[in-house]
């Protein structure tokens, strides 16, 4: 049996979603309450395209949940995640949300009003939503959405209210310095101070993992 198609979008069809955006994905009514909140520095193109947060085939976000036991199977979101990978993520008390909300081919496009802006609308998410942890996926952007330009990657010394604050590694496919393996340490770290059950695997890739990128 072949294996599944997957999805491509041409270089000007992905350019067409520049600027949109893409919802939060977050537990509603009838699911455990939010536990930890992922946030990304805003969305890529393909994530704008499909409309799923983390979607582009070469980001280690999802095999790195996978790997921590954050998430207890795997999730291939390329294709635009389905509503069952979505429910695991809710039932799971885990959310996504982004610094900035609009979509962009890089995060360097963006200003720092609009990484400043980002900030205070994530703080009142926060707020509102009270998530045990807020990991922040990127330590640049951290420093500049919240005026902090000596933080440092890991636990954050002040909490925003009842939610601790960490910075962990961005897993995009351009950050060469993280693989799936560190990132799984630095995100089970995050999740096991929200109660998020989850053990960092060994070195080995499970079978039907996704390894990095070449």
């Amino acid at each position: 049996m072949p294996p599944p198609r997957r999805t491509r979008f041409t270089r000007a069809e992905l350019e067409s979603f520049n600027g949109a955006t893409v919802p939060d994905l977050l537990p509603g009514p009838g699911d455990p309450p939010l536990r930890l909140l992922f946030v990304g520095i805003n969305p890529g193109l393909w994530t704008a395209a499909t409309q799923t947060h983390f979607a582009h085939p070469v980001n280690r976000f999802y095999p790195a949940l996978l790997r921590a036991g954050i998430i207890t199977r795997p999730i291939d979101p390329a294709d635009g995640m389905s509503d069952a990978d979505r429910a695991h993520l809710r039932e799971r008390g885990i959310g996504i949300t982004n610094v900035v909300r609009r979509a962009s081919a890089r995060a360097d496009e963006l200003t720092g009003d609009e990484l400043r802006a980002g900030g205070a609308r994530l703080r009142v998410l926060v707020e509102e939503r009270r998530p045990r942890v807020v990991a922040v996926a990127g330590i640049t952007a951290y420093r500049g959405a919240f005026g902090l330009p000596k933080a440092v990657a890991g636990r954050q010394p002040e909490p925003w209210g009842t939610s601790e604050v960490w910075v962990v590694p961005n897993p995009s496919g351009l950050n060469a310095h993280e693989t799936v393996a560190s990132l799984a340490v630095a995100y089970g770290e995050a999740a096991r101070a929200a109660g998020v059950a989850g053990v960092v695997g060994d070195e080995t890739p499970q079978p039907g993992q996704p390894g990095d990128p070449a």
